[in-house]
């Protein structure tokens, strides 16, 4: 009866092999693919800010990785196959100018009215929500927004068209 106790344990432990074997995806690979696909290395105005994670366990991406244009001051990474997503925040361009196009400082980019996109965040993070615009404005000016008919006004920075921020974030 050992002899089969230890048999049926070999063979259990060979089947289990595989699936212990699992692959990740090697966030080397990702990182080099991400800053090719930016054109802009680590730390670079329009590059990611920071290395990714070396402790991403993610599973090995049977497929080609997707890169989403950047937006809100991040870029997605996808795998479509398996359905995960990362997104990678990016250092601002030079300048604070956006990587869609640089609009002339003098020109109003805002009007009174318009849904503006109201972003805050922090270095590694960002937040976002809907507000109205309560003034014209150009960008870096300072205007009044309001997050809703019942919520005070607030004072933030129009960063390019339709994007605002709150100031220290």
């Amino acid at each position: 009866m050992t002899v089969f106790r230890h048999m049926t344990m070999m063979l259990m432990a060979g089947a289990a092999a595989p699936v212990m074997a699992q692959s990740f995806e090697n966030v080397a690979r990702l990182e080099s693919g991400l800053v090719a696909e930016l054109g802009a290395g680590i730390g670079e105005p329009g590059g990611p800010a920071a290395p990714i994670d070396r402790r991403l366990k993610l599973a090995s991406c049977p497929d080609p990785l997707a890169y989403d244009p950047p937006n809100l001051g991040a870029v997605a990474v996808r795998c479509a196959a398996l359905g995960w997503r990362i997104r990678v925040p990016l250092m601002r361009a030079a300048g604070g100018a956006s990587a869609q196009g640089q609009l002339d400082q003098g020109e109003l980019v805002i009007r009174k009215g318009d849904p503006v996109e109201l972003v805050a965040g922090g270095k590694f993070f960002s937040v976002s929500s809907q507000a109205i615009a309560e003034q014209d404005g150009r960008i870096g000016a300072r205007i009044r927004v309001r997050g809703g008919a019942k919520n005070a006004p607030m004072m933030v920075e129009v960063v390019r068209e339709g994007v605002v921020r709150i100031p220290g974030s």
